[in-house]
């Protein structure tokens, strides 16, 4: 296989299957059916693997990754799916830190083109049996799952896991989950699995009666991470990962009660070395120190919050590179911007990227210094040129933003 094969196959992929990313909703398909008929057709590959389910409106990638390394400095070999990817697709499906094999994704694609004529899968759908079959193959010790979207109808959520999380519940994906906390509360807390632990992270009361209810129900240990204390930290960096790091530890505490072995030293040196052990990256992650130039991918409301919050800390003049999909409420977003900023608003290159142009009254209304670029490359190349070693450059408001943001420029300052 070459690469111009592999990309082909990519590319195929992406263009054949409803994706999130460029179609919306067409791509999520409600009901189980179809992943069961896919997970049967390969075999049921994810009852072949131990499972922990994390998931939550932000936090939970963060949070896996957190606990995969964690595990992984214990000793046990982990398989660990996370999406969206930002540069490359073998990103979604790791195993201790190492991206999927390429010439697995390659043939694993071609067999979707065999597939019965009454399983037609979305692109999450393809992906998730794509990452069960692959922890399967290789035999990892525990395969942390990370919920794609919601929870009740995800395709993830065909699994039986050990023990299940969700990190929080904020509002985003209204158009698909629901109008208001309570519904998308209920939405996420439908992974919950009798009789299988379930760790909250949520401070919001309502939230936790709400996964407090379903697990009462399902007969399933309700534990709330909340109420953890501790001194650890991460080299994830950004504020809210002390509420993340609070979840990873109520999950490591369940696993020790099925007689998993994880050290007190794993989990110090777990949580110091996430990026090295997982190659995680886009959660307030320092590209250069000169300038001082940050990537976050929070992009709903209360990601946003978190991370402008957090700039607002910071005694520096800001360069703030944004960039937004269509169905993002820019308004709302106005209210949150950083102080003491200069801004750069670009068009993400995906096909749900929303030109600037589209929202400038708002921007204008907003009484901001801006600028408007086609491209997020453009924008940050501007920033640079105006930026001092005093001041520091920001870039994030989507995934998108971020992953065009590391993929022209990662390889570059190495």
């Amino acid at each position: 296989m070459t690469h111009e094969q592999y990309q082909e196959a990519i590319d195929w992929l992406f263009v054949q299957m409803p994706n999130y990313q460029t179609d919306g909703q067409k791509a999520y398909k409600p009901g189980l059916d179809n992943i069961i008929k896919l997970c049967a057709f390969f075999g049921n590959p994810q009852e072949k693997i131990k499972c922990i389910h994390i998931g939550g409106t932000n936090g939970k990638g963060s949070s896996s990754n957190m606990l995969a390394s964690v595990l992984q400095e214990a000793g046990y070999t982990i398989g660990l799916y996370n999406s969206p990817h930002l540069i490359d697709f073998t990103e979604r499906i790791k195993i201790n830190g190492k991206n999927c094999d390429k010439e697995f994704v390659f043939d694993f694609i071609q067999k979707l083109k065999n597939l019965p004529e009454d399983i037609r899968p979305s692109f999450f759908e393809f992906t998730t049996i794509m990452a069960f079959e692959y922890f399967a193959q290789q035999q990892v010790d525990f395969a942390i799952i990370e919920v794609g979207l919601g929870g009740r109808l995800d395709s993830t959520n065909i699994i039986r896991p050990l023990i299940s999380a969700i990190t929080n519940v904020q509002l985003d994906h209204q158009n698909i989950l629901g109008d208001t906390i309570e519904e998308i509360a209920g939405e996420k807390a439908g992974i919950i699995k009798p009789n299988t632990p379930i760790i909250s992270g949520d401070e919001n009361e309502v939230v936790k009666n709400i996964i407090s209810k379903k697990a009462a129900q399902e007969n399933a240990p309700f534990i709330d991470s909340t109420l953890f204390h501790t001194t650890l930290t991460s080299d994830l960096k950004g504020n809210y990962q002390q509420k993340n790091i609070r979840v990873v530890l109520a999950m490591i505490e369940e696993l020790k009660k099925l007689s998993i072995e994880i050290s007190d030293k794993a989990i110090e040196k777990g949580l110091l070395n996430v990026h090295q052990n997982t190659g995680f990256i886009g959660r307030w992650f320092e590209f250069s120190k000169n300038p001082l130039t940050i990537c976050d991918t929070g992009h709903n409301q209360a990601g946003l919050e978190y991370v402008f919050s957090q700039l607002n800390s910071i005694d520096r003049h800001k360069h703030v590179i944004l960039g937004f999909v269509n169905d993002k409420k820019i308004d709302e977003v106005m209210d949150l911007l950083p102080e003491n900023s200069e801004f750069y608003f670009a068009k993400p290159s995906v096909n749900r990227g929303r030109h600037p142009e589209d929202y400038e009254n708002l921007l204008r209304e907003a009484k901001i210094f801006y600028k408007i670029f086609n491209s997020v490359q453009e924008a940050y190349l501007s920033a640079k040129e105006r930026c001092t070693n005093e001041d520091m450059i920001f870039i994030g408001g989507s995934n998108f933003v971020v992953g065009e943001f590391l993929e022209k420029n990662l390889e570059i300052s190495k």
